[in-house]
């Protein structure tokens, strides 16, 4: 995106859209930050049409960027609250399209889940061309803001970034979420207390630091409308990962060398309902975006354990809860 224009930020509390948020920042951005009672679903509908008319006039008649990094489903989330969150990313889509001018310069983004698409399909590693078989409600979820967002950029002729994260991890892990096995891992040696584990030790991940996905994101909007001159793509689907494949086991190891002593860990189960062994990924798109996965799987976690101590000190103990492999 040139020096003009502006980018709205949905999601900007989380994890992801934090940390896009301060790559924004380092690029000295204007930037709007969506700020949205998520529980109430007319009021979220309300608040995101106000972040869109905000934001068309902070680019001033420039271009507008839109990443959405909201999501609070996870392979536990009931399905009535994702037919919730689906609902409000469409009615964002129907009420930014009734706002914005003719001619305004768009190109989105859309964080979506390497995960849940592929829990189900065959033959890893899995990369753009894979067809996505989500096992989960949480995946079909996915598919269906996908669809959404498809249709809106063909009636606004807009380009498009359909980011199927991998595992992504780092500070600021939401701890309440039934995910972040880095992040829970550090909360049962700082509380030594046990962590259940319902899955193999041998499950396999791809694991991307948070810093990392936020800089691929934002690099690739920022490169969206000239891809789209080059090759004449409207959506671009990016399997967006480290490219390293790493087993429970690796990582239950690496928490033991960046505390010194052995992770409580329990294993309860061998298996967990939407929870495959097998998720190794790849991309075959785009490959100058993989230059942004340069932290290692050693500096994350020390990176990662040095914030949740932080919230150690802040908060009082924490609780180690179960686990999985995300």
């Amino acid at each position: 995106m040139s020096a003009a224009g502006a980018t709205l930020v949905v999601g900007g509390g989380g994890l992801v859209g934090s940390n896009v948020l301060r790559a924004l920042a380092r690029r000295r951005r204007v930037v709007v930050r969506a700020q949205v009672p998520w529980a109430e679903p007319d009021a979220a509908r309300v608040a995101l049409r106000a972040a869109a008319v905000e934001a068309l006039a902070a680019a001033g008649g420039g271009p507008l960027d839109v990443a959405w990094c909201a999501g609070a489903g996870t392979v536990a989330t009931t399905q009535d609250d994702l037919d919730r969150e689906v609902a409000q990313f469409g009615a964002f889509l129907t009420d930014l399209e009734a706002e914005v001018p003719a001619g305004t310069d768009l190109a989105f983004f859309l964080a979506s889940s390497a995960g849940g698409l592929y829990a189900g399909s065959s033959a890893p590693p899995f990369d753009e061309r894979t067809e996505p078989r989500p096992l989960a409600p949480y995946g079909w979820a996915k598919i269906r803001m996908e669809e959404e967002l498809l249709a809106a950029v063909q009636r606004l002729d807009a380009p498009a970034l359909l980011g199927r994260l991998a595992n992504v991890y780092g500070p600021g892990q939401n701890l309440a979420k039934a995910q972040g096995v880095v992040s829970r891992l550090c909360v049962a040696h700082l509380a030594r207390s046990p962590l259940p584990v319902t899955v193999s030790l041998d499950t396999i991940r791809d694991y991307l630091f948070v810093s990392d996905a936020a800089e691929m994101i934002v690099t690739g909007l920022d490169g969206l409308r000239a891809r789209r001159a080059d090759t004449g793509e409207r959506v671009v689907v990016k399997v967006m990962a480290s490219g390293r494949s790493t087993t429970l086991s690796t990582m239950i190891a690496e928490s033991n060398r960046v505390f010194h002593r052995r992770a409580p860990v329990s294993i309860v189960s061998s298996g967990s309902p939407g929870q495959v062994r097998d998720l190794r990924l790849r991309s075959v798109v785009w490959p100058e975006l993989q230059s942004c996965a340069r932290t290692t799987l050693a500096a994350g976690f020390e990176r990662t354990a040095e914030a949740v101590a932080e919230d150690v000190v802040r908060r009082g103990p924490l609780v180690a809860t179960t686990a999985g492999a995300r």
